[in-house]
């Protein structure tokens, strides 16, 4: 890929609707080129990879067809009396490969989405080619000791009346509030696709959220760190990191306890923040840093 490839490049992705219409998703590129899967983070949606897919489609010769997970985005919300576990998430990959007629995937994942990630190519590498990884590795983990509590604190809110769903006046107070009420810092310009596909009008001319107001639940249960850092060390498929320089991982000590337990990993810290794949000045850098790493490897 050229040095110079403008952020701003732009494909229009096609909509799919995958698992008898329960996942909602997007896809970038020829149906019939190499597929990998794009799996999003927490309260995000397939729009977070709007801007870094036409890079990689592009660059690589690929389709990148990103999920909705459940509750999010265009997806289904999770049935009435169910819960949103993190390893939930690996059916909806496992569904939208058996749509696609996928035995094997190659995964692009952020945040969550690389905790999911590795929950899979962990328990089922003979399905995951490789995986690249955008500022995130293993998973959310609570102490063995702090089970009970956790557990408390679910089932607490739980049992909580659900919220309803936010409304705005228009999609542009709906892009301030995610700004401002991001768990993650992020911008105007790198929020806005997320928003986007996560509003839906309403008949008095209001934008209203789509997300599962569930997801806002704590977990009833966690891994605790001792299986994540062995969920790690049995993932086999090829591993690309790429962290932003103010993203969640850095050198914290869990970071480099997780890092060190994958075997083969490759590891690139660049220029951005959690979202560094949707940041306009970062994202380009982040396509070339993907291009060139599995261009060099022959296969894709």
């Amino acid at each position: 890929m050229p040095q110079n490839t403008p952020a701003t490049h732009s494909v229009a992705p096609k909509p799919l609707s995958l698992a008898q219409g329960r996942l909602g998703a997007l896809s970038w590129g020829r149906a019939d080129a190499p597929t990998w899967l794009a799996l999003h983070g927490w309260l995000d949606n397939a729009a977070s990879f709007t801007r870094l897919a036409p890079l990689l489609v592009e660059a690589l010769n690929i389709r990148i067809v990103a999920l909705d997970f459940r509750g999010h985005g265009h997806s289904a919300h999770a049935p009435s009396g169910s819960d949103y576990a993190l390893w939930d998430y690996c059916h909806d990959i496992l569904d939208a490969m058996e749509d696609l007629g996928l035995e094997q995937t190659s995964l692009l994942a952020h945040s969550m989405g690389a905790a999911v990630a590795c929950l899979l190519a962990a328990s089922l590498p003979e399905r995951v080619e490789r995986l690249t990884l955008i500022d995130g590795l293993g998973a959310l983990n609570t102490p063995i000791e702090e089970t009970a509590s956790q557990l408390r604190k679910g089932l607490v809110a739980y049992h909580r009346p659900l919220s309803r769903a936010p409304r705005y006046p228009d999609i542009e107070s709906a892009v301030a509030a995610r700004v401002t009420g991001g768990v993650t810092p992020l911008d105007s310009i790198t929020a806005a696709p997320l928003v986007e596909r996560n509003t839906q009008s309403t008949a008095d001319g209001h934008v209203q959220m789509r997300t599962d107001s569930r997801l806002l639940k704590p977990s009833l249960v966690r891994f605790t760190p001792e299986q994540v850092i062995s969920l790690l060390a049995n993932i086999t498929a090829p591993l690309l990191l790429i962290e932003g320089e103010q993203g969640i991982l850095g050198e914290r000590k869990w970071a480099q306890e997780a890092r060190k337990a994958v075997k083969g990993l490759t590891r690139q810290v660049l220029k951005g923040g959690h979202h560094l794949h949707l940041e306009p000045r970062a994202v380009a850098q982040v396509a070339l840093v993907i291009g060139g790493h599995w261009g060099n490897t022959g296969t894709v």
